[in-house]
């Protein structure tokens, strides 16, 4: 059997598709098993029109998501940002007899067009519940969910989404665990830094930032992660013993728990669900480990609290 999973094509650093990759990696050496991952990008003449009608303020009631002739398969498409072995697929002609589709949430509502008129067999990787609503054609999307073999989850907070949205489709929900190899982390040789991405919730982080700077003992420093390679990425994390999560409407995000594993005190944004025990990492951390969350209606309290904490932190 050949299971292509279904990506995007983004030019950034993408732990969606980092996660992806790593799945197929590992399907890849499996007896009588293969793996590929299928690229997707919009067509430029999509892109164009699309672009048109915003300038214009043309009133049009299009389904909202990407739509199946507006986009193509990329070739020649590989992240360069990590390390990988995956096979790529530059096409859409699959088989019935071999070919197992993998469809990202955000893509979910393609199945009709893609593979259920072709009777190909798929399941759908949900990464983020908040983001399931890929369409405003509700039935298109009933649709998709309801004909999937079954839906791949790797949090509480992404099931119970999936729940929410798909009372009915409860039994059809797969729990699965992230492929992070574990010998890339190690906790030696801790400084006083604190690490982040500022492409997470720019305008937060950046207030954020701005305001602890000049509060920061002598001995400690900031440093963006912001679109490094996965080894310079673990570089710091490994090196530093905070890491502060900017990040919304998320199930299970990669850095954090990428952060966490390697040491870090996580400190988490509003929204963000991130906990220790789904990740599984209290049985392997030798450094503290602390993941803490607050939940405050206001922006400015957001901030107050983060900085209360971070305070905290930097003088033990």
């Amino acid at each position: 059997m050949n299971i292509v999973f279904v990506s995007h094509a983004e030019k950034g650093p993408s732990g969606g598709a980092k996660i992806i990759y790593h799945h197929s990696e590992i399907i890849n050496n499996l007896e009588n098993f293969s793996s590929e991952v299928l690229h997707l990008k919009k067509k430029r003449l999509s892109k164009l029109k699309i672009s048109l009608k915003k300038r214009l303020k043309l009133d049009h009631r299009d389904d909202t998501g990407w739509q199946l002739d507006q986009v193509m398969p990329v070739k020649k498409f590989k992240y360069k940002w990590f390390n990988h072995k995956i096979k790529s697929r530059n096409y859409f002609d699959f088989d019935q007899n071999k070919d197992f589709v993998i469809l990202p949430e955000i893509f979910a509502h393609l199945a009709e067009d893609l593979l259920i008129k072709k009777e190909i067999n798929y399941a759908i990787f949900a990464q983020n519940g908040y983001v399931i609503n890929s369409t405003n054609n509700e039935d298109k999307l009933k649709k998709a969910y309801n004909q999937a073999k079954f839906i791949l989850s790797y949090s509480n907070d992404i099931t119970k989404c999936i729940h929410s949205k798909f009372p009915k489709l409860k039994t059809r929900i797969i729990k699965i665990s992230y492929a992070l190899d574990l010998k890339k982390f190690n906790l030696k040789n801790k400084k006083n830094l604190i690490t982040y991405m500022s492409r997470k919730l720019p305008v937060h982080s950046n207030l954020v930032i701005n305001y602890l700077k000049p509060q920061l003992p002598r001995n400690w420093s900031i440093k963006d992660l912001n679109n490094l390679t996965e080894t310079q990425t673990y570089k710091m994390l490994k090196k530093s013993k905070i890491f502060l999560s900017f990040s919304s409407f998320e199930g299970l995000p990669l850095p954090p728990a990428e952060a966490a594993l390697a040491g870090n005190f996580v400190i988490g944004a509003q929204f963000i669900t991130v906990k220790i025990g789904e990740t599984k990492i209290c049985k392997t951390h030798l450094f503290y480990l602390g993941v803490i969350l607050f939940k405050k209606k206001t922006y400015g309290m957001k901030l107050v609290v983060m900085m209360k904490i971070l305070k905290l932190m930097v003088k033990i």
